[in-house]
């Protein structure tokens, strides 16, 4: 029996998503030959975004230039959307994830599974916080849908997907059938899919990276070379391996996982931006270029330019969050105040320096000019 295939956001990686998926599905007796894309429902110009998508087979909002493939149908019903599909690939911003998972609850189909392309972790309210370690995005979708949901993750950036570049990702699946049944879903001569069983370790990857990458944010910023950012992503490669061992034991990240597309590979293409290094060195922030110029024309990881920002504008944090990402809560930031909560519960601040540092310089409690300071006595070189 065919299975119904649909993806939910219609971004410019969800469009990606889509146009792979679409192809895979026309040439395959596996999966059903129509696709569907969900559309939050906007307005270009005069006409609707999904009638676009339909008459026109491009996204000219979040994907122009590329086309999609005739099969793939953009519909606005998510409770429609949910009756209909065998397998939901959740392509979105995770601000919107619990209000679209609202829509979807007691709309699905018995059997049917998920597949989340989302990077970050649920913050819940300012006023609650987290419980111990990090709460995912899949075990909320999980638990308000009540199915299986497996993880892709990797170095991607859309727009180079959608000009079939080369690059890779990372699948998380428990169950070795479905895992076989996505990359055949997924993967392309230009999109190659490693299968790892442990779904958790390649997402807790994809959140505690951004940690990083804020760092290395910081690092362009202040005029380091290559070399500094190089040992930057070193370091915080090794406390992300630490940190998951310490707080998840034997269901945590292995160097195998860290290797993979997911781990390494999204670590060093968050944090590397020649671009963005350029401007940096030559760019106060008050310039022709602007804070909003700089998120337009650089390609790079948003936490990275984030951290940037912050050290050349001085403004804080939430003042950029909005500025630049229209009031969305940066994931660097959100996820290091996290981390530090559980390790100062712990008692252990001071095997993780970088982590730490992020968070106090993110919080304004630490000058980030004092960044590097804090790493020249790591553990790492005890």
């Amino acid at each position: 029996m065919e299975k119904h295939v649909a993806v939910v956001g219609s971004g410019n990686m969800g469009s990606c998503i889509s146009k792979i998926c679409a192809l895979n599905a026309r040439s395959s007796t596996e999966f059903c030959n129509e696709v569907r894309i969900w559309v939050h429902e906007e307005l270009i110009g005069e006409e609707k975004l999904s009638d676009i998508i339909n008459t026109r087979h491009e996204n000219v909002k979040y994907l122009a230039g590329t086309r999609l493939p005739e099969n793939a149908i953009a519909v606005t019903d998510l409770a429609e959307l949910g009756s209909w599909a065998d397998i939901l690939i959740f392509v979105l911003p995770q601000q919107f994830l619990p209000r679209v998972l609202a829509g979807l609850k007691g709309h699905t189909r018995p059997g049917a599974c998920a597949v989340s392309l989302i990077k970050g972790v649920f913050a819940g309210q300012e006023e609650e916080p987290m419980p111990r370690g990090l709460s995912l995005l899949t075990d909320l979708i999980r638990s308000n849908l009540g199915m299986e949901c497996a993880v892709l993750m990797g170095a991607n950036l859309a727009p180079e997907i959608a000009k079939e570049v080369y690059c890779e990702a990372t699948l998380g699946c428990r169950d070795p059938i479905r895992a076989a049944e996505l990359k055949r879903l997924f993967q392309t001569p230009y999109f190659r899919i490693s299968i790892i069983e442990n779904e958790f370790s390649v997402e807790i990857c994809g959140a505690l990276k951004s940690i990083v990458a804020t760092g290395a944010g910081f690092c362009d910023a202040l005029g380091f070379g290559d070399n500094t950012k190089a040992a930057v992503i070193r370091l915080g490669f090794m406390e992300i391996l630490r940190y998951v061992q310490r707080f998840y034991g034997s269901a945590g990240v292995t160097k195998r996982t860290l290797m993979q597309s997911c781990g390494m590979g999204d670590i060093i293409s968050s944090c590397y931006n020649t671009k963005d290094v350029k401007w940096a060195a030559t760019h106060d922030g008050s310039g022709p270029l602007g804070m909003h110029d700089l998120v337009t024309t650089c390609y790079g990881g948003r936490n990275r330019k984030l951290g940037e920002a912050m050290v050349l504008t001085g403004k804080p944090l939430r003042q950029l969050e909005k500025e630049m990402l229209d009031g969305q809560r940066l994931q660097g930031p959100l996820i290091a105040a996290e981390v530090h909560r559980a390790l100062q519960e712990e008692g252990q601040l001071q095997r993780f320096p970088l982590m730490v540092a992020v968070h106090l310089i993110c919080s304004g409690q630490m000058k980030p000019q004092d960044f590097i300071e804090q790493l020249r006595e790591h553990p790492e070189h005890m």
